[in-house]
């Protein structure tokens, strides 16, 4: 496995609400573990609850005595959520903050993820990119009731209201998804700071354009800062099978 990590805040914002972790090694019982959050809330809110979360969730799964990766995904991001509501609760400037998040364990060719929000985790090779996430956004529910096309929904006003969040509500409901990995897929998990700034297509052209996984990440970053920037803007990428030999 390789994997390469970049977070930067962008052409617009005045701080880096985005926060992730990277582990190609054991977390507690899980083989490894990615995760980015892109934190909402005033002033300093947005950055403290991204970080909390992700801290929160690490720490769970250190801890946890199990070790199927949706169920521990499932409690560390539950015991994450009710931490950072108590800290909204003590402190009236933190009042309103929240955080998106994707999270996502590689076991063997099996991809474990769960995602709140609209930070999402792609599936990129050379026949295609697949978005696995679904976001939990106003304008991609209006997608899914056909009350509007994804091309308008990517330029929609409305586009960052999310109507899930970690932090909001005492018992959130992550998504979880198990997908079957196949030699020369690459793993994209990023905030919409990326997908935002550069379509789809562009995104796949980018990543399959450059050899070295580096090379790869940065290139996503610096487009998507050259298209506008309009906000934090992180990428973490994975090649699972990068040490395998290819017949």
């Amino acid at each position: 496995m390789k994997t390469f990590s970049m977070t930067h805040i962008g052409q617009r914002r005045e701080t880096n609400q985005d926060y992730m972790y990277t582990s190609e090694t054991a977390v507690g019982n899980l083989p490894n573990l990615f995760l980015v959050a892109d934190g909402m809330g005033g002033h300093a809110a947005g950055d403290y609850a991204s970080r909390f979360t992700v801290e929160r969730i690490v720490e769970y799964a250190r801890e946890a005595a199990k070790s199927e990766p949706v169920a521990v995904l499932k409690e560390a991001i539950m015991y994450a959520n009710r931490l950072l509501i108590d800290e909204a609760h003590a402190d009236v400037s933190k009042n309103g903050m929240g955080t998106t998040i994707v999270a996502t364990v590689v076991v063997g060719d099996r991809l474990y993820t769960a995602n709140i929000g609209d930070s999402r985790l792609y599936i990129i090779n050379q026949e295609q990119i697949v978005q696995v996430t679904r976001d939990h956004s106003l304008v991609e529910e209006m997608v899914r009731l056909g009350e509007m096309d994804k091309e308008d929904a990517r330029m929609h006003p409305d586009k960052n209201i999310i109507t899930r969040a970690i932090g909001v509500v005492p018992e959130v409901s992550a998504d979880f998804f198990e997908t079957v990995l196949k030699p020369g897929d690459i793993v994209m998990l990023c905030s919409d700071g990326l997908t935002n700034m550069i379509e789809d297509d562009e995104i796949k052209r980018i990543v399959l354009s450059q050899r070295d996984i580096v090379e790869k990440t940065e290139s996503l970053v610096e487009t998507a800062n050259k298209n506008g920037g309009r906000d934090n803007i992180t990428v973490v990428l994975i090649e699972p099978f990068s040490d395998e030999e290819m017949n």
